[in-house]
């Protein structure tokens, strides 16, 4: 943990060195991607030893793939092989060398790797082979129509500002970024033209990057004092079960997963601070003409803790996973969708089993809130009142939900997992399935309406957040769809 965090600040100090010494206005996209290249390595080297070895294989063989197979089926077996490779990686780092331990944890990084060569695998099969219509919005405005070459492949795989801990980025974003031409897209974007005149200068990333150094100043602060007193192993503590009355029981499991949180803030936001000192992340302005640096942003911290439906949760939570999670197993599922991609988190999570019971028990949650959202929601929406109390309900229900549900997840093991199941009965387990023999989903149905209607919990504002990210927020709803229409086209243009 102090490697990561002293690498971690080093890359902050990098990236301002690297925006302020490397700017794409002084210096070539060569020079920006070796140098990018090799001090993400560096750091990988530092952090974990001669395991980084790793980063650089698993990136390697999947550029000779792409580069042997072809378009039509390298999406397969890249993902196959960055999917199985990462999980050869995990079992040996959990069962034969440290089991419950995070000493040596070169799979996190591996993790990101790992969406980073899928992503792009799929992007580049989508505009090279696949018919132009039968892509989704946002595959046609992410589609790579070159292969890249192995220097930007490393580049994009392994650099410093994205090695340790994210978080994905999309491969055109990237290049985008190092040749020096994000700013200039997001005004042209903006008004469907070329606006010369903001080409000379680029927004000031530092007031972004100080927001957010002082959001991970106060999470780590929170981890380190107030995370340690509240353990979430108390809640499988024998005195605690037997003692404590039900409502104490479940005002704890919340307090303990809330405050198990603050640590995945740190290292999120820090990670995209990071890329914001670099002048990576700006995505336009907002209504007000504030600069806005969250193309990348990974959570967003007051939804979360104020979420009012698991769907408002995961929309908010690990963004940039949940949206990789559509693209390359969502939309592509022939049957099941849901379970697919929930199982595909696990899987690409790691091997501990409380992650299987964490998302499984996550596929109950999800289609039973959606059942309840879409049958009885619309109930609670007229009256001002009425829906202050539906939401305040709702985010009780949300947040025993989620810290029920994510209970596995931090205690990794099974036995302990089902002691705390057990101890509440499976109580959620045996609502959740109550309500979806009770109410009816909605079935999807492959290229209608109704498809889109029941998209999983991150979908349609995710897929709006993917549709925007190149778009500039002083769009109104009016223009919204003919501003994405002039965005892809410019964007095809440039590429």
């Amino acid at each position: 943990q102090v490697n990561f965090v002293v690498c971690q600040l080093f890359a902050l100090l990098a990236a301002v060195w690297f925006r302020t010494y490397l700017h794409s206005s002084k210096t070539s996209p060569f020079i920006r991607h070796v140098v990018a290249t090799l001090l993400g390595l560096y750091l990988a080297l530092f952090c974990f030893g001669w395991y980084a070895l790793h980063f650089v294989i698993q990136s390697g063989i999947s550029y000779y793939i792409m580069i042997i197979i072809g378009v039509e089926n390298m999406h397969k077996y890249c993902f196959v092989f960055a999917l199985g490779y990462l999980t050869v990686c995990q079992i040996t780092r959990v069962y034969i060398f440290d089991y419950g331990q995070y000493s040596a944890d070169f799979s996190g990084p591996m993790m990101i790797i790992t969406q980073k060569i899928t992503s792009l695998a799929f992007e580049i099969h989508d505009v090279m082979f696949r018919k132009n219509e039968d892509l989704t919005p946002s595959q046609r405005c992410l589609a790579v129509r070159r292969m890249p070459s192995l220097l930007e492949y490393l580049s994009y795989n392994c650099n410093f500002m994205g090695i340790l801990a994210g978080p994905l980025c999309s491969y055109k974003d990237y290049i985008t970024f190092i040749e020096g031409r994000s700013y200039q897209l997001q005004q042209s974007e903006a008004n469907g033209k070329e606006d010369t005149k903001y080409e000379q200068t680029d927004p000031s990333p530092n007031i972004a990057v100080a927001q957010k150094l002082l959001i991970c100043g106060l999470s780590l602060l929170f981890h380190m004092t107030i995370t340690k007193t509240l353990p979430v192993e108390y809640n499988i503590d024998d005195n605690f079960r037997a003692t404590a009355s039900w409502p104490v029981r479940f005002f704890y499991l919340y307090v303990s997963l809330m405050a198990a949180r603050p640590k995945y803030y740190f290292a999120w936001t820090l990670a995209d601070a990071i890329n914001n000192a670099a002048g990576f992340g700006f995505r336009g302005y907002d209504k007000n003409g504030v600069t806005r640096w969250d193309l990348i942003s990974n959570l967003r911290i007051q939804q979360i803790e104020f979420s009012t439906s698991f769907k408002m949760f995961l929309d908010n939570w690990n963004i940039q996973t949940a949206l990789w999670l559509k693209r390359v197993c969502y939309e592509r599922a022939t049957f099941s969708p849901t379970i697919q991609t929930f199982i595909l988190s696990a899987i690409w999570h790691g091997v501990y089993p409380g992650y299987y019971l964490t998302f499984l028990t996550g596929v109950l949650m999800t289609l039973a809130a959606r059942a309840i959202r879409n049958n009885i929601r619309h109930y609670f929406v007229q009256s001002p009142a009425v829906k202050l109390c539906y939401d305040i309900v709702t985010w009780m229900a949300t947040q025993a939900a989620i810290s029920y549900t994510v209970v596995p997840f931090v205690l990794l093991s099974v036995k302990p997992s089902l002691t705390f199941y057990s101890s509440c009965y499976f109580c959620l387990h045996i609502a959740s399935i109550l309500v979806l023999l009770v109410f009816p989903l909605k079935r999807t149905q492959k290229g209608s309406k109704k498809h889109e209607s029941v998209q999983p919990v991150w979908s349609r504002k995710l897929e709006e957040e993917s549709l925007l990210q190149k778009n500039n927020y002083s769009t109104t709803n009016n223009s919204f769809s003919q501003k994405q229409e002039i965005t892809c086209r410019y964007q095809t243009l440039k590429q």
